[in-house]
């Protein structure tokens, strides 16, 4: 058996290989459903879907539910985040681990753990789509994935609708968006009692609101004659940068689930090493985006605003060492000779600070969790497929291999023994070695005037 640190091939007898998540286009029928019909039936299906997900690599609800996390030093920072974050006190945790680690399957579980206290959790997953750096579009993924247990999405319209105009937490919330201490532009207190006085009267303009909050713009003019005609006061409202907007939108959201009994906001990002395929100036917003989640500051004290983010562990070596981002990028900002580009660098060095000395590093799992995880699995392919499974080899315990290419060798190795009982599997891994090459693709679709 060959190992290094990346994915599964699977080595049928014979020499012939096949990728690991490669559908085997098996056709036996799972277990009959009992005489209860539905119910078994759609647990069935809820077994079978998560087999599904652990043979392909992909950490689905289902599947993380059968395998759990085994990362208890991680789930108990993340209940020390969640317990402050409900207290108003925002801030952030960032997760590494090699390729196939379990960083998704990581972040699925603390997803649920989040819904199960009362949050409201969204997943950003950084792209070409969603860069790091940019505040509006990584406002847009949030609220387009975020989910409240017990209501249906969107999450911010339905949270609008929940609101009781009449009770203190929506009086709390105008109070607070009035205020100078929130750091919002007037739009947000105006458009806010508009909202209020408009949501049962004239449900298409309030609804307009509500997609202001969520991003999208609000004629001026409109809103100036609709506060006319309610006979309030003139506002004055100043104008505002779109990226400051974007981080107004992200606080007063995250205050507005809130007050509809939501305990916080949380976001959870994942493939954040993408950052490293950025032009230089864009990592150096990247690493300043790491360090305002982390440390809390798009939140602002007494706002329930979370974020955990997860990157691959090798990222310091690779990018910030290996391209000296360390010095280059603060070099390269000063020379600017701007107050905001000097802000910029400090912002940028406390990232990669964050990066290198405050990165929470997912445990490899030990022969205790290997057994308790093989033996659910062992059963649970037994019960989907209708048969008893033998015991299988699957890969050599190495203190480099990651729980996940247990997983999937294990499967794989039921599946073809399920096939052909007289095969005898050789599961080998091959080196999939983390991309950091930068990327002008990545900088030409998410450049800004700024830049």
């Amino acid at each position: 058996m060959t190992t290094t640190t990346g994915e599964l091939i699977i080595e049928p007898a014979g020499g012939t290989t096949c990728a690991a998540g490669t559908a085997l286009s098996v056709s036996n029928t799972p277990n009959t459903p009992s005489a209860d019909g539905g119910s078994s039936l759609a647990e069935d299906v809820k077994l079978r879907r998560a087999v599904e997900a652990l043979r392909s690599g992909v950490p689905s609800r289902d599947a993380v539910a059968i395998t759990g996390s085994g990362q208890s030093a991680i789930e108990d920072r993340f209940a020390g985040l969640m317990e402050r974050t409900a207290a108003g006190t925002p801030g952030g945790l960032l997760i590494g681990g090699g390729f196939g680690s379990g960083k998704s399957h990581l972040l699925e579980h603390l997803s649920v753990l989040a819904l199960e206290q009362g949050c409201t959790v969204s997943r950003v997953v950084i792209s070409k789509e969603t860069p790091l750096h940019d505040p509006a579009k990584v406002l847009a993924a949030a609220l387009s994935s975020a989910v409240t247990k017990g209501r249906p999405r969107p999450a911010l319209e339905e949270a609008a609708a929940a609101l009781d105009l009449d009770g203190r937490e929506y009086l709390e919330l105008l109070r607070w968006a009035s205020s100078a201490d929130s750091g919002l532009n007037e739009r947000f207190a105006v458009t806010l009692d508009l909202f209020a006085r408009l949501r049962h009267r004239d449900a298409t303009y309030a609804n307009t609101l509500v997609r202001f909050w969520s991003g999208d713009p609000v004629p001026m003019p409109e809103l100036r004659r609709r506060v006319r005609d309610l006979g309030l006061p003139r506002p004055v409202l100043s104008p505002v940068k779109a990226k400051e907007l974007a981080v107004q939108r992200l606080r007063f959201a995250a205050r507005l689930l809130a007050a509809a009994g939501s305990r916080g906001w949380v976001i959870l990002f994942d493939e954040v090493e993408l950052i490293g395929r950025y032009s230089l100036l864009q990592r150096a917003r990247s690493y300043a985006e790491i360090a305002r989640w982390t440390k809390g500051q798009h939140g602002g004290q007494g706002t329930p605003l979370a974020a955990v983010l997860a990157m691959t562990d090798d990222f310091e070596a690779a990018v910030i060492t290996g391209r000296r981002d360390r010095d280059v990028v603060p070099e390269k900002l000063h020379a600017k000779g701007t107050a905001e580009a000097a802000e910029l660098a400090v912002l940028a060095q406390r990232g990669m600070q964050v990066i290198d000395r405050e990165m929470h590093l997912l445990a490899p799992p030990d022969d205790t969790e290997l057994d308790q995880v093989y033996t659910r699995l062992k059963q649970l392919h037994g019960e989907v497929f209708g048969w008893e499974p033998p015991d299988v080899v699957g890969l050599e315990r190495l203190g480099a291999n990651r729980m996940r290419q247990y997983v999937r060798a294990w499967i794989n190795e039921w599946d073809l023994l399920r096939l052909d009982p007289r095969h005898r599997p050789d599961t080998r891994l091959t080196e999939i070695v983390s991309n950091y090459t930068e990327d002008p693709d990545l900088e030409r679709a998410n450049s800004s005037p700024e830049d």
